[in-house]
């Protein structure tokens, strides 16, 4: 598959690497003629209001949204996750998203770059470590969606990874812990079942 990875802003290289060692060819993305090329697209973490204002002034923000909408398969981590949900809590004014997955996201619900931290998660049965930066976590989801996995806080336990059809999105960082179980995920399970 040509995995595509927004490279606007934020750590998209890491992704690179992830899809590359993952056997596929990796893509950066930062036109509409390198979007129009590619069967997946990673949208990275970084800084979700950035990402979403320099998609607009590349012209990518209605592209995007269109091949999510239509089907294309994509993967958000942290950032990445803000911008496929349909609602944001403590979003910026008049931030928006691609959206595509039926849930409420909490943006930095973790708290702020000095409340960041690791922990081990369960993941599709089994344990995965997990790198919080900044993170959001998800309040409430539609019926149609999946949780993967859940952190458990001093206010209950929130989805941090969740997927619905051709979309999936974490609100850790997979690329920097160099375990491509979440990458191999989106690829065999989530983009096989929406690429014929």
């Amino acid at each position: 598959m040509k995995i595509g990875v927004l490279a606007l802003q934020g750590d998209f290289r890491e992704h690179l690497v992830a899809a590359k060692t993952a056997g596929h060819a990796a893509l950066t993305v930062r036109r509409p003629e390198e979007l129009a090329e590619i069967d997946a697209l990673i949208i990275p973490g970084g800084e979700s209001t950035t990402i979403a204002q320099l998609a607009r002034t590349f012209e990518l923000f209605n592209p995007i949204k269109k091949r999510i909408s239509e089907g294309m398969p994509a993967y958000g981590s942290c950032a990445g996750m803000i911008l496929l949900a349909d609602r944001i809590i403590d979003g910026a004014a008049g931030q928006e998203t691609f959206g595509g997955i039926d849930m409420t996201v909490r943006r930095n619900a973790f708290g702020r770059q000095v409340d960041s931290f690791e922990s081990d998660l369960d993941f599709q049965g089994t344990s995965l470590h997990a790198v919080f930066i900044r993170a959001p976590w998800v309040e409430q989801v539609g019926e149609k969606v999946q949780v993967l996995s859940e952190v458990n806080t001093a206010k209950g336990p929130h989805a941090v990874a969740v997927r619905q059809g051709h979309l999936l999105a974490t609100s850790f960082h997979p690329e920097l812990t160099g375990d491509l179980r979440v990458h191999r995920y989106f690829f065999e399970q989530v983009c096989t079942g929406a690429i014929k």
